[in-house]
């Protein structure tokens, strides 16, 4: 797959066709979900038209690419992940959650870099700071950050019981994470 082609930092525009086909109109070619996939990876940024009536269709394209990762054997997703994720459609807080996830995925990027030094460390009999308990303070940051935001709309969005409930709720289910993660990284 050839890189796209990018003007003035724009993001390559793909127009996705009745058929279901996808065109890249910076390369002047017909691209699909795994070419996309690819794109992503690589850092090129691109938006995705419907061809016919303009509706912007990157959000489910996007997700369309993580579900196709998902059925080849590529699950990042825990089951519970998913189940608590659907219960926040239409609940008081599906609002705070994009946040939440972004700001999380920006914490876990700029990590990114110094996890994979000390798993690199560790690995080498280094005697650094092991990689599950990098991950851990990783993840406690995450909570610590989750938690603030939480008590600064808590009293705007639902009851002392509820709150604490889905906090646990969420507590269990980064806990989770955090054990598939230590399990597949074969910690």
């Amino acid at each position: 797959m050839a890189t796209a082609k990018k003007k003035d930092n724009e993001p390559t525009v793909i127009k996705k066709y009745a058929n279901r086909r996808l065109y890249d109109t910076g390369r002047s070619s017909y691209v699909t979900l795994d070419d996309l996939c690819i794109m992503v990876k690589e850092g090129h940024d691109f938006v995705v038209y419907d061809a016919k009536t303009g509706e912007d269709l990157t959000r489910q394209v996007l997700t369309q690419i993580i579900v196709d990762q998902e059925a080849k054997g590529e699950n990042m997703l825990p089951i519970s992940f998913l189940r608590q994720f659907i219960g926040f459609y239409g609940d008081s807080l599906q609002s705070l959650v994009p946040d939440y996830l972004e700001q999380s995925f920006e914490t876990f990027t700029k990590n990114q870099e110094q996890f994979r030094e000390q798993v690199n460390k560790s690995l080498g009999g280094m005697g650094m700071m092991n990689p599950a308990t990098a991950m851990e303070e990783m993840t406690r940051q995450n909570m610590a950050m989750f938690e603030n935001a939480m008590r600064a709309w808590t009293p705007f969005a639902m009851g002392g019981k509820d709150a604490e409930e889905r906090m646990k709720a969420l507590k269990d289910n980064i806990e989770a994470m955090q054990k598939e993660l230590s399990r597949l990284s074969g910690l």
